[in-house]
């Protein structure tokens, strides 16, 4: 039953698999850490759409956490992921290293929790070393690190908020297992209740986080709910119990939405605290000004202020089209994005002869492309996923696709809106996930045969290491170093990248 229950246990190289973890977060968080200051010294400017956030991020250093000069109207992302803008700004000034630092420890960590998150779901601490290897050698997860922008915050705390659900899975099955070895799961058909689950709150608290960084972790919200409660269900069933859904309705659900739909909500008005303490943030006052009423007249004037803020917010993102016969040059659709088809020029510059390329001209531009050795597989993948999900039944698969998917189509609905390849930006952790479950199926289990267990890892390492020089060669334009015309177009792959 313990094993129906758990699967394979998790490993016993507790040492080594958090030597692995910090080793790999050392190595990402250097990588990640380089150069940092680039592109913007020595003239100081923010790049791309770093010109909204990091001005605003100084704003809050300013004026206690609020942005109080919205400038064109485009104060329209929640407080959160500015607030941890800012504090790079306070740690290094208001240069490239002081508005990007936050987002370089952000990746940084992202990298120890997918070795975490890997090493959970497969049972395998290699398994795990190779998520961390292969988040590293992203390209679209590497320039994110290294910019003053919003996504790589709002990335993070989804990922989180996956890593405190995996660990709450595996808790209630733990407390499944001691029900039926101590034989009380037989006492009601429903099964019995499975206490405080402190991983799941955690969720909660994360899933409020990403919402306060962008208001496109709802999505994530919506997906990591139904992931809670599909598991839940599994595990009743696993367990033996007669009516495992009526058993998850009758018990789980309510706390369910407690944990995973108010605790977020609360999180996320949390994040607010500076604009509710405040006379002068932006639209502070709104409802005091009669501008509007509503059903939620009865709430305090301060919550209103924020309720009608927001549907200024949204009505922003509804309208944000793009103008027809002028489309942004690096604008891209949602169908682009899973094989990175359309990626993004940050930064270019060809105007200086003297960058020390050994040539007489050279360029120095950042890209935002996503690793081709990794996001060309995206398809497969999910194809591959969606077959063992369906047809085996395999949960682990499921767990990747449904953040993945959920991050993802709900682009779909609105597709005359401006969109941009880093909204891709919270999906890549799964690709990296999904990838890594295709390559333990390739590897093969340990109880496999000499022969297959080496041509597996023959096949995993070539891989592997075609992800690495395939990073290694975008490096010049992931980083802005210079280099010559020549080496400039031969970064450029596909027509639809320039």
């Amino acid at each position: 039953m313990r094993r129906s229950l758990f699967g394979a246990p998790m490993p016993s190289d507790r040492l080594r698999g958090w030597v692995v973890t910090i080793i790999l977060g050392l190595i990402g968080g250097i990588i990640r850490l380089q150069n940092l200051g680039w592109p913007a010294d020595p003239s100081t400017t923010p790049v791309f759409d770093e010109k909204h956030y990091v001005p605003q991020s100084w704003q809050m250093l300013r004026n206690g956490g609020i942005e109080d000069n919205p400038g064109y109207e485009l104060t329209v992302h929640p407080p959160l992921a500015k607030q941890l803008i800012a504090i790079g700004e306070w740690m290094f000034g208001y240069n490239g290293w002081g508005w990007r630092f936050s987002a370089a420890v952000a990746g940084t960590i992202m990298i120890i929790l997918i070795v975490r998150i890997a090493r959970r779901l497969t049972r395998s601490t290699l398994l795990g070393a190779l998520a961390g290897v292969l988040l590293i050698c992203d390209g679209l997860s590497h320039l994110q690190s290294r910019m003053g922008m919003l996504d790589i915050f709002l990335a993070l705390f989804v990922l989180m908020a996956f890593a405190c659900l995996l660990a709450d899975r595996d808790q209630v099955r733990d407390r499944l297992a001691v029900a039926v070895s101590e034989g009380w799961t037989e006492a009601t058909r429903y099964g019995p209740r499975l206490g405080v689950r402190w991983w799941r709150f955690a969720a909660g608290v994360s899933l409020g986080l990403a919402c306060g960084a962008k208001w496109s972790g709802l999505w994530f919200v919506a997906s990591f709910g139904l992931l809670s409660v599909f598991w839940d269900v599994t595990a009743r069933r696993a367990a033996g119990i007669e009516r495992p859904w009526l058993g998850t309705l009758r018990r789980d659900l309510l706390p369910s939405l407690w944990a995973l739909l108010v605790i977020p909500v609360l999180a996320y008005l949390a994040t607010w605290w500076a604009w509710f303490a405040s006379e002068t943030g932006v639209d502070r006052h709104l409802a005091e000004r009669g501008r509007h009423s509503g059903w939620y007249d009865f709430f305090p004037e301060a919550l209103r202020s924020l309720w009608q803020y927001g549907g200024t917010v949204l009505n922003f993102h509804e309208n944000l089209s793009t103008p027809d016969g002028d489309p942004h040059p690096w604008e891209s659709k949602p169908w682009t994005w899973p094989m990175g088809l359309r990626p993004m020029l940050y930064y270019y510059d060809n105007s200086a002869t003297s960058f020390g390329c050994g040539d007489d001209k050279c360029v120095r531009a950042t890209m935002l492309i996503g690793t081709p050795a990794m996001w060309w597989l995206a398809l497969p993948m999910v194809a591959y996923g969606l077959w063992r999900w369906m047809a085996r039944m395999d949960w682990r698969f499921a767990a990747v696709l449904v953040p993945y998917l959920g991050g993802l189509l709900p682009w779909f609905t609105n597709l005359d809106r401006q969109m941009y390849f880093f909204y891709a930006t919270p999906i890549a952790p799964f690709l990296v996930l999904g990838l890594v479950l295709i390559l333990g199926q390739i590897l093969g289990s340990a109880r496999a045969g000499y022969e297959r267990r080496g041509t597996g890892a023959l096949v995993v390492a070539l891989y592997v290491g075609l992800v690495v020089a395939n990073f290694v060669w975008l490096w010049p334009i992931l980083n802005g170093e210079a280099i010559t015309e020549d080496r400039w177009q031969a970064e450029l792959w596909l027509p639809s990248w320039r």
